[in-house]
């Protein structure tokens, strides 16, 4: 119980300090953290095929896949909205 306690403690207050953070970054400079933010992402789906390749049991496997698939999804999505803020700064 202890440990559940601190886990939620400590993703609380990531919480509350993301939120802090993300609304105090001016326009100018969403595309750089975007692309620093895709790359954590691949970070993520890399940690996810590692869990998914040690599972033990259908539902850590099931579970890894989803993880794989949600990180994809979150890098695709990424790099797609990067691309389409940086083409508007293209000259024609």
């Amino acid at each position: 119980m202890g440990e559940l306690m601190i886990g939620l403690y400590v993703f609380v207050l990531a919480t509350l300090a993301g939120r802090e953070v993300i609304t105090k970054v001016p326009p100018t400079l969403h595309t750089p953290l975007m692309s620093g933010a895709n790359a954590v992402s691949g970070i993520a789906i890399v940690g996810a095929i590692v869990v998914a390749g040690k599972a033990d049991g259908m539902t850590q496997a099931l579970l890894g896949g989803v993880a794989i698939t949600m990180a994809t999804v979150n890098v695709i999505g990424g790099f797609m909205v990067t691309d389409r803020m940086l083409a508007m700064f293209r000259k024609r």
